[in-house]
């Protein structure tokens, strides 16, 4: 079951998704579609494996719920919502139309974006940073063949709670959690991202990828991860007064702030 909507849509300045990936078996477009209509927002960045066209390679797979997804983006788009696409890499054949508008959608590589306090923020997928690190064997073997055998295994743990009534639960994220070798990498991607941020001269930056939703300060720069929607459902997105937090859609709850705390306030500019 879905969540239930609530009879006023939720009203934002601006949200952040990513790691939908469409067409792959894990993806929780239900829920996705669901957090779509229960939404309003001026600016919405996808913000890259929207679609997975790896996955889609493999396996054809693309029930109606996955083109809902595409036809409530795409009316987004027509009807007061600016729309930033941001390919990722197993959407990347998307990148080659970098600067293109498809459908009132904007196809970018990366993208800046000023908060409502003025603060730049740098968006892309994250993928690139892959090259700066090296995986241990079992953070690659994670990333294969058992990374889709838990989220198998996830899917059929979350259709058993869910008959009893429980909300879902991440054994994706447990996993990654309770092993040191996951969170050692994804503490090194995470630096990695806001060093070069920092380099750059943002204030803050956006990206997916790591499928692991965080909102940390790292020496003056605001990194943020809005997450996926196949273990987490989360979605990064700032307030009409400015905040920027990060949300979890359940089939119990609409709103729920992460285990994050709210951002950290941005280092005042003289």
């Amino acid at each position: 079951m879905s969540p239930k909507k609530s009879s006023k849509p939720l009203k934002y300045r601006a949200i952040w998704i990513s790691d939908v990936h469409l067409g792959y078996k894990g993806c929780k477009a239900e829920y996705l579609l669901d957090f779509l209509r229960s939404t309003e927002t001026e600016y919405l960045f996808l913000v890259g494996d929207i679609i997975d066209i790896w996955s889609m390679k493999r396996t054809m797979f693309w029930p109606q719920a996955h083109n809902n997804v595409i036809r409530m983006i795409l009316g987004k788009a027509k009807h007061n919502t600016k729309v930033i696409y941001i390919p990722g890499n197993h959407d990347e054949e998307f990148r080659a139309y970098s600067g293109i508008v498809f459908g009132n959608v904007e196809i970018h590589s990366e993208y800046t974006y000023e908060s409502l306090d003025g603060r730049r923020i740098h968006m892309l997928h994250g993928d690139k940073y892959d090259s700066m690190m090296q995986c241990s064997r079992f953070i690659e073997f994670i990333g294969n063949l058992s990374y889709d055998f838990i989220l198998y295994a996830n899917r059929l743990l979350d259709k058993a709670r869910r008959r009893l009534g429980f909300p879902f639960w991440s054994l994706a994220k447990y996993v990654k959690n309770n092993i040191k070798n996951a969170m050692a990498h994804i503490r090194k991607f995470e630096n990695i991202v806001a060093a070069d941020a920092k380099k750059r001269g943002y204030d803050m930056v956006v990206c997916g990828h790591i499928h692991h939703a965080d909102i940390r300060l790292i020496d003056g720069v605001v990194y943020c991860n809005d997450g996926d929607w196949i273990e987490h459902c989360t979605a990064l997105v700032e307030q009409l007064d400015g905040t920027i937090e990060l949300i979890h859609w359940s089939d119990k709850q609409h709103a729920v702030k992460s285990d994050s705390e709210a951002l950290p306030e941005f280092p005042q500019v003289a």
